[in-house]
């Protein structure tokens, strides 16, 4: 069984900014952790999960529009973690962030809440 454990959210100001990581645990070593395509998630209120941020295993990086030059995915895989450097924060990003697989395959984390607001 593999586990994802979010962290680094927190109440920030409109322009601030915040890193969260994701790291991976459990039954899944760094060379397999090397070969997924992970990507962090998001869920505001009464909203669906949705797709923010990707990267492949060879580093490449894809991101919705409305983060697009804000947000900064990457990776670590000897310490089979992800991380999303998120700049110039809105109180449009407030929502709580996950980690997964493209393909969602493993069991969701508890996720970590970001809060934009003055």
């Amino acid at each position: 069984q593999v586990q994802l454990v979010e962290s680094g959210g927190g109440l920030v100001q409109p322009g601030g900014s915040l890193r969260l990581s994701c790291a991976a645990s459990g039954s899944i070593s760094s060379m397999s952790f090397k070969n997924l395509f992970l990507g962090w998630y998001r869920q505001a209120p009464g909203k669906e999960r949705d797709l923010v941020a990707h990267i492949d295993s060879t580093g490449r990086t894809s991101y919705i529009d409305v983060v697009e030059g804000r947000f900064t995915i990457s990776r670590d895989n000897a310490m089979k973690t992800i991380y999303l450097q998120m700049n110039s924060l809105t109180p449009e990003d407030t929502a709580r962030y996950y980690c997964n697989t493209l393909r969602m395959v493993y069991p969701w984390g508890q996720g970590t809440q970001v809060t934009v607001s003055s």
